[in-house]
């Protein structure tokens, strides 16, 4: 899996290698602004003609801007330097290659000009001297907060140019954690980030402002980069590949897989019919629909291979106590428990799903109106459940269990997924942008597939019932769990290259999940 850091966490790369494998900053410096000047030249071949304008800040990032700048002037016809602080702010490795470049631009063939910011040199680069690229230099990785003035000016000229913005690490104004931009970034058509992939690059407005990403190697040995207290990844296809279960061949419907589902209520079946059926086509065996007796033909109807058996139900067509009795015979049979899609919010269902979060000792996924109850009587209430849990909660669900407002929740995904997680000893799939598949030990993985499409109503029962069905194949919780967030967005990639974003259904990434998998055998 492809390594990914915090800003923090990328300062200790940094300073790790620098202090204790006696790598000199200067040298990583130069990688760094190596590696951006080669994508350059492979992004823009007509570089001889080209005026390049690099705008650099005060700190290390605009030292890489200083670099890449030398690095790029013999092959350009122009090269300004756009410093907005004052020269004595400079400090470190930044201060040295600025020495550098003072020196090569006061030579008479030279191709490089410095330029100190002001209202009337933007104005000038917008007119007779306008640049074709534009390399952002401003903010690293460790930025945070508001961009200030004139840093607000300089941003919001670089998006009004209409030309190819390249950013160095991360766009200036982007939180290189979070991903949050509080009042303005740079609008990125290129990032090539340094060392290793950034979280801020993958989550909230980062996401959207960085364009192509690419992750250049400095120099940063991959004992640091490799570290076990690095624990967060991006999940690729060869990832998921190697965990897929395979099929002995004296399989049996029994040996392969058995899901006994707890879904569905007057009104809400749509749900339940959903996440058995994904389980079915995620290669689980059997799967037992336990369902209230009222909508009970509705779902036999709708389904052919997934058994259905009624329940007892309440006067509302929701899961009665009664129904305890026969779920804890089903529950001796079954090898996942999925619970709560189209549960119901009904007092007495909720005090059954409550009983049977708590008493049963084996595997649980719990969705939906399951997560309800959890958040209803406090997830602390939850702590002492010995069965082995994975909760999938959008960030509405999510809200509730830990009883963060939603925006707090999304602007700091990962490492709110990571704390529930610990909190309940669980596995926890955090759904959205990206998706953050987080583990009791830690460790947080985060999904590369998937589409706006998605977005669509029934989306999380599928995964739910994915998850399940490949759970109950004897995959370990959180590959369980990321392998099948995998799945389901690469099926709905499938699915909306044949139908496009707009128009996509739950079912269709039902329907596409077979190649999904094919894809990965």
């Amino acid at each position: 899996m492809q390594r990914i850091v915090s800003a923090e966490e990328m300062r200790w790369c940094d300073e790790t290698a620098i202090k204790s494998c006696g790598i000199p900053g200067l040298l990583l410096m130069e990688n760094a602004g190596r590696s951006i000047a080669d994508v350059l030249k492979q992004k823009f071949p007509q570089r001889e003609s080209r005026k390049v304008l690099v705008v650099c800040g005060k700190g290390n990032n605009g030292g890489d801007g200083f670099v890449i700048a030398r690095l790029i002037s013999n092959s350009c016809a122009r090269v300004d330097v756009l410093l907005v602080p004052a020269p004595s702010e400079l400090k470190g490795d930044a201060k040295v290659n600025y020495a550098i470049l003072q020196k090569l631009a006061g030579k008479s063939s030279s191709h490089i000009r410095l330029l100190r910011y002001s209202k009337k040199i933007l104005s000038s680069l917008s007119q007779s001297a306008k640049p074709d690229i534009i390399i952002d230099a401003l903010f690293g990785t460790g930025f945070t907060g508001p961009v200030r003035k004139p840093y607000t000016d300089i941003i919001e000229w670089i998006n009004k140019q209409e030309l190819p913005v390249v950013s160095a690490d991360i766009p200036s104004g982007v939180n290189g954690t979070t991903g949050v931009v509080e009042n303005c970034s740079v609008q990125a058509d290129i990032t090539v980030t340094l060392g290793v992939m950034k979280s801020g690059l993958l989550c909230n407005q980062g996401r959207e402002v960085a364009g192509a990403v690419s992750v250049a190697d400095i120099g940063i040995p991959r004992a640091i980069t490799e570290d076990q207290r690095l624990k967060t990844a991006l999940v690729d296809k060869e990832d998921v590949r190697r965990t897929l279960p395979r099929r002995s061949i004296h399989a049996h419907k029994y040996s392969v897989g058995k899901v006994l589902v707890l879904a569905g209520s007057k009104g809400l079946t749509g749900a339940a019919a959903l996440c058995s059926t994904a389980a079915m086509r995620a290669g689980a065996g059997a799967v037992v629909l336990g369902t209230p007796e009222p909508v009970y033909s509705i779902l036999a109807r709708k389904m052919t291979e997934v058994m259905t058996t009624p329940l007892p139900a309440t006067d509302q067509g929701t899961l009665s106590l009664n129904a305890i009795d026969g779920i804890r015979e089903r529950l001796s049979w079954s090898d996942v428990l999925l619970i709560g899609p189209g549960l119901s919010q009904n007092p007495e269902t909720q005090e059954l799903i409550f009983k049977l979060l708590l008493e049963y000792h084996g595997k649980i996924l719990v969705d939906a109106d399951g997560l309800n109850a959890i958040a209803a009587r406090g997830v602390s209430k939850f702590r002492s459940a010995r069965a082995s849990l994975i909760l999938t909660p959008h960030v509405g669900e999510f809200s509730r269990l830990i009883n963060i407002p939603p925006i707090e929740v999304e602007r700091h995904r990962i490492e709110s997924a990571r704390i529930l997680a610990k909190r309940l000893n669980a596995v926890v799939v955090l759904k959205g942008v990206p998706t953050v598949t987080a583990s009791s030990d830690g460790s947080c993985i985060l999904n590369s597939t998937g589409n706006p499409g998605m977005a669509t109503a029934g989306s999380g029962d599928v995964l739910s019932g994915i998850i399940a069905g490949l759970w109950a194949q004897g995959m370990s919780d959180e590959e369980a769990a990321y392998a099948s967030v995998y799945l389901h967005g690469l099926a709905g990639d499938l699915a909306a290259k044949k139908m496009g974003e707009r128009s996509l259904l739950a079912q269709d990434l039902i329907q596409y999940l077979p190649a999904a998998m094919q894809l990965l055998s």
